[in-house]
């Protein structure tokens, strides 16, 4: 027997959804057959089976949202019968059914609660770990405020995280629209559909008072006593000075980030998978490394002698156009062979200082998320491989067409924002890896330049900026700018037209 666990589909890849499954319980399955589609935010791809044998048991279905690492299936020994599913003893509670399968109500303990239980234990379930099928069964009240919302979604096919996000927010599933495969519901959905009720209840304006009550008809004149007699009203007491260093209230002190407030014609755009990976490993990035910004100016004249001058011959053999990118990826290449510590990663106390160079190329997706599909082996390649590893890359990562591996293992990335002509831009580290660089924009500037023998002019050349975050923890600023002015060398100084034939 063996389990076929959910892989790891990229470095920040914590989960994904289960799509199709190849193969029914009975089948027989090969080493490396496709047995299931996972669609994760990254990457939609097939799986392949680890071992050969039979399929005895799946146990996350088509649609369910599973963690790196959760058993989906047993396979078991060729010729081995599948396993059968137990029956569910009688007296078993309904908390033990399959997550997908509705609780039915159960009736209450013989025993009566105590007393002085308070009300809210009765309804509100107790944050501590659910019950085992051996512990006595919970309240009927309690048993009551778990099973509404999930007896509405009977007969309607919902993942485990997504039923119990509908059982917990008490939500109709009726009211809600599926974005998923198929129209299924997604955790997203539900989780759209709790930020609009929590808008709207922000939005709801006050309960109005109830009016007060009727003053009591007045007793006939000859029963009504004397009024009695009114003591002068004493003036108010000025409020004291607010002292100029009073601490602020703990409320004011608590209150950090205000809250969002919809108002009428603002629209609510809930972020889809990618971008809230992309957010999540942002703000991860941030909280893990102390960044550091250095910038170094670039003289791409002798680069763009080259590319002119190759323009069209380049463009007829490759079908893509030669862009600066390729020519500064080389020359990183070649700098972090004399600045290793830059080509590592960060591994709890210590630096792991990588022997080979997988180069990392941030890619946009439409401007709905990142991706970093990374160039394996990036220092046996030269100028024109790297020009086509780019291009290929980016084009499967646009089309979703990326594998796993595609996705793991880089060491270093760049990130190109000058194709919309940025003068300098602070990435954010990829973790693990200790920088990221950003090519900037490139543009005709005024120069000054020295000829051989010492005199300076001006000259027009096409200059553009550097820019690098890297990890304070994992080497200096004196480190870190010695590397970009070694890229710096190798940009302006090489022989470009032998490089590029």
């Amino acid at each position: 027997m063996a389990d076929v666990t959910m892989p790891q589909l990229g470095e920040t890849v914590t989960e994904g959804t289960i799509t199709r499954w190849f193969k029914q319980v009975g089948d027989d399955v090969a080493l490396d057959e496709v047995l299931f589609e996972v669609s994760t935010d990254k990457v939609d791809t097939e799986v392949p089976s680890p071992v050969a044998g039979v399929l005895s048991e799946i146990l996350a279905g088509e649609g369910d949202l599973v963690e790196v690492g959760q058993v989906l299936a047993v396979v078991g020994e060729p010729g081995q019968a599948p396993s059968a599913a137990p029956e569910p003893a009688a007296e078993e509670s309904a908390d033990a059914a399959p997550a997908d399968a509705a609780p039915s109500p159960v009736e209450p303990p013989s025993v009566e609660a105590p007393p002085a239980a308070p009300l809210q234990d009765a309804v509100e379930p107790s944050p501590a770990a659910e019950p085992t099928p051996a512990a006595a069964a919970p309240s009927s009240g309690s048993k009551k405020f778990r099973s509404s919302a999930a007896r509405r979604a009977e007969g309607i096919v919902l993942s485990p995280v997504v039923r119990r996000l509908i059982s917990e927010n008490d939500i109709d599933p009726s009211t809600l629209t599926g974005t998923g495969l198929g129209g299924r519901i997604t955790r997203s959905d539900v989780e759209q559909a709790i930020r609009a009720r929590a808008s709207a209840a922000s939005e709801a304006p006050a309960a109005e008072a109830p009016p007060p009550p009727p003053p009591p008809e007045d007793p006939p004149a000859s029963e009504a006593a004397p009024p009695p007699p009114q003591a002068p009203e004493a003036p108010p007491e000025p409020p004291p000075p607010a002292a100029a260093d009073a601490e602020p209230s703990p409320r004011r002190r608590r209150s950090s980030v205000p809250a969002v407030v919809v108002r009428s014609g603002d629209s609510v755009v809930p972020l889809n998978n990618i971008r809230r990976r992309t957010a999540e490993h942002m703000v991860m990035s941030k909280q893990t490394s102390p960044h550091v910004l250095t910038a170094i100016e670039i003289d791409y004249e002798g680069v763009e002698a080259v590319r002119r001058s190759a323009k069209q011959a380049w463009k007829a053999e490759e079908g893509f156009s030669l862009t600066y990118l390729p020519f500064i990826a080389r020359a990183v290449i070649d700098a972090l062979r004399d600045y290793p510590h830059l080509n590592a990663s960060f591994g709890g106390d210590e630096l792991v200082v990588h022997s080979g160079v997988n180069l990392a190329i941030a890619v946009d997706i439409d401007f709905q998320g990142l991706l970093a599909p990374v160039i394996h082996g990036a220092e046996g390649k030269r100028l024109r491989q790297i020009a086509r590893d780019i291009v290929d890359l980016a084009n499967r990562a646009r089309s979703r067409k990326l594998g796993p591996d595609d996705l793991t293992g880089g060491t270093f990335t760049l990130t190109n924002a000058g194709q919309y002509g940025t003068m300098m831009q602070f990435p954010i580290i990829n973790q693990p890896q200790v920088a990221i660089l950003s090519t900037d924009g490139v543009s005709r500037k005024p120069v000054v330049v020295t000829d051989a023998y010492g005199n300076e002019s001006i000259a027009i050349h096409s200059v553009g900026v550097l820019a690098m975050a890297w990890d304070h923890r994992a080497f200096d600023g004196a480190y870190a700018a010695a590397f970009l002015h070694r890229v710096k060398e190798l940009i302006e100084t090489r022989d470009w037209e032998t490089e590029i034939r």
